[in-house]
């Protein structure tokens, strides 16, 4: 049976996000407890948490694909999502940022903010979503609040108030002070894992005291209205506190934070009721920008329910029971079961079968689904991640979904050529899935390559192919992604094509200028033709040929990036000028510049972070500095451990956590992320140029 509507101002549309193995999956366990959707605890080491339901995410322990699940609070509709911690699949924490209201930042007490923590708040960050603190895991031998908030304060620049006082520490916590109403609250105490509240204990006041002093004041800076009654001196009651600490946070100029212990379930009940005080639900968000496809002005949205339809489709996936799953956000207007949909990006006209309300791996049917709501769409099938859903007399389109590019690629191939159409079938609905793998096809061998994030992507990705397509496939060895850039101006650089063959030629000629851009910006093409020297309806095939050309590159065969393409000029033919001639014109042009513009190959550089015992540090620092990593720093953390901070290059980090095991007797542990890409060493591309 299906929830009951909730009012859009009832609604909470949240994410937990976290580095890998922070409790992200053990608190939406816990989450799902309370809120009455289970009727016990799961464990992750168990593999009997609801949101991990992959096979592959419980044999490892980990999260590989974001889970939504809804549940109430306090009756509130809480749309909650799961996402990853591991850099190999962020795509689905950007996606899923891209349509929640807020999120549930979660924090080591031990290790404070690690480099996939600094990610996720960047994301969040780009989408100015709201934010609330935990600080998990308090019952951790070397757990330390404050020094964990003071990692949040210096390394993530964020302004945090501490609502809350932990009782005991590391194996003695057991519960906190709560400074909203100054009131103890234990857990153990009671049998059906309710806290247990009583006055603060003698011990704790004056600890409480100056912090709940510290917790007005870190308010009335962020709150002028609290500021006010401040200053005048007036008495700060718990309701007026709640009220500017709430503005505060959906304001993005303050993150509240809590603290517990997710896996002994400490903290948990009133993380949920925070959930509720002090993060938006769609009403506050406001209104949303739109673009009107046919004439480029901006349309504004409010979240109600007389608006007209406007859904972003920001995850598909293939279920093996029902097909083609499009999980979408409905920023306003309402869409019914069997309603004919525009998808305004693709200009196409699909119709919307079931409407399911997710839950993890299973659904609930729907009939409506209303401004705020999340849920999924059965049937439409020409419809992907980032595709804007509307009524076809309101056509509208919403910002789309950015993703990073792919950085390693490896060849594949089924073990039996009569699976061969079957594992391309199988990989195209991978990909489209999920948006960070690439599918291609190799000019010379013709074999299928696959491009991923990591090493762990192209795992879990052959896993899902024998798994969940029965396939037995082989992948070549992973290589990585590199690309070329120009390191010099060239202006005025001219490609012709022009055939004659006695009736209809070709003929296309163009006047390009190229010039390096700024790392990360892709190839920008820009029209400054003036007075019709290459015909208008001629521009995109010429934009088409500096693709071309980019995608063969240079040096080495990797793709071209990082470079700004303008067409200057060119000339035409009454008769023979065609889409053909001036495509393949502008592709010449850019080879010609590439030869003049002292080509330079890329390499994808990780942030690294490695924690070894003080004792291994030196062996540690000999690896990476064979890797060719730069190291950042060197610094001491709890529990006799030192973390390494540097960049290195991806391509030397194959093979690495079996060395780093061998060099630390299997206490090493080590993180990465993608960072940017950096030219590489001449002696290096000069390897690569020849291969």
């Amino acid at each position: 049976m299906a929830e009951p509507l909730a009012p859009t101002a009832a609604i909470r549309n949240i994410g937990v996000i976290a580095h890998i193995d922070a409790g992200k999956t053990t608190i939406t366990d816990r989450i799902l407890f309370h809120t009455g959707r289970t009727h016990r605890l799961g464990s992750v080491d168990n593999g009997t948490t609801v949101t991990d339901w992959m096979a592959q995410e419980r044999e490892r322990g980990i999260t590989i694909v974001a889970a939504a699940i809804s549940a109430r609070w306090r009756d509130c509709m809480i749309n909650l999502i799961d996402t990853p911690g591991h850099i190999d699949f962020t795509a689905e924490v950007q996606r899923s940022l891209r349509v929640l209201d807020g999120a549930v930042v979660l924090f080591d007490a031990v290790h404070g903010v690690q480099p996939q923590s600094e990610t996720v708040w960047r994301q969040a960050d780009r989408y100015r979503v709201p934010r609330l603190c935990f600080i998990n895991k308090m019952d951790r031998i070397g757990a330390d609040f404050e020094r964990a908030v003071a990692s949040v304060r210096e390394r993530l620049g964020a302004p945090v108030a501490c609502l809350q006082v932990p009782l005991g520490q590391e194996a003695g916590f057991d519960g906190v002070i709560d400074l909203l109403s100054m009131q103890a609250l234990r857990w153990g105490l009671v049998p059906d894992g309710r806290p247990e509240r009583g006055a603060v204990p003698a011990e704790y006041r004056a600890e409480a005291d100056a912090a709940r002093q510290r917790l007005i004041e870190a308010v009335a800076e962020a709150d002028d209205d609290l500021l006010s009654l401040y200053l005048a001196g007036g008495d700060i009651g718990a309701q007026s506190l709640r009220e500017a600490l709430r503005r505060a946070t959906l304001a993005n100029r303050l993150f509240p934070v809590c603290c517990g212990a997710a896996l002994r379930d400490v903290g948990v009940q009133p993380l949920l009721d925070c959930v509720v005080d002090f993060l938006p639900s769609p009403l506050d968000v406001g209104e949303i920008q739109g673009i009107d496809p046919a004439s480029g002005l901006t349309i504004c949205l409010e979240p109600d329910d007389e608006e007209p339809l406007a859904a972003l489709v920001f995850k598909i996936v293939n279920d093996p029971y029902v097909g083609h799953l499009a999980y979408a956000r409905v920023y306003s207007g309402t869409v019914g079961s069997g309603m004919l949909l525009h998808n305004a990006t693709r200009n196409r006209k699909e119709r919307a079968g079931r409407l399911l309300r997710m839950y993890a791996n299973h659904r609930e049917s729907v009939e409506m689904l209303h401004a705020g709501d999340i849920g999924a769409f059965l049937g439409l099938n020409q419809t992907f991640t980032g595709d804007t859903l509307c009524q076809a007399e309101h056509p509208v389109t919403l910002e789309s979904i950015t993703f990073p590019e792919p950085v390693l690629r490896a060849t594949v191939e089924p073990k039996t050529l009569a699976d061969h159409d079957r594992m391309a079938d199988a990989l195209r609905q991978l990909t489209d899935e999920d948006p960070t793998l690439q599918l291609s096809v190799d000019d010379e061998s013709g074999q299928l390559v696959i491009a991923a994030m990591g090493e762990l992507h192209l795992e879990i990705l052959m896993d899902r192919l024998a798994r969940e397509y029965g396939i037995a496939a082989k992948m070549g060895r992973p290589h990585v992604a590199y690309k070329e850039t120009l390191t010099r101006a060239v202006a005025h650089e001219e490609g012709r094509f022009i055939h004659q063959t006695g009736g209809h030629g070709q003929y296309g000629h163009v006047i390009l200028s190229l010039r390096p851009g700024a790392r990360g910006s892709g190839v920008r093409f820009e029209n400054a033709v003036s007075g019709g020297a290459v015909p208008r309806q001629f521009i995109p095939a010429v934009e088409q040929g500096v693709r071309d050309a980019t995608d063969a590159g240079a040096l080495a065969g990797y793709p071209v990036t990082d470079i700004e393409v303008r067409l200057e000029g060119g000339s035409s033919h009454s008769v023979d000028s065609s889409e053909f001639a001036y495509r393949t014109a502008a592709a010449h042009a850019c080879q010609a510049a590439f030869g003049k513009g002292r080509m330079v190959l890329l390499e994808p550089m990780f942030r690294i972070e490695v924690l070894v015992p003080t004792e291994f540090t030196g062996a540690a620092l000999r690896q990476l500095g064979a890797r060719r990593a730069e190291i950042e720093s060197v610094a001491p953390r709890p529990g006799g451990v030192e973390a390494i901070v540097g960049q290195v290059p991806l391509a030397e980090m194959f093979g690495y956590v079996t060395d780093l095991r061998s060099a630390t007797q299997g206490r090493g542990l080590h993180s990465m992320e993608f960072d940017h890409y950096a030219e590489v060493e001449p002696e290096v591309a000069g390897v690569l140029s020849r291969k």
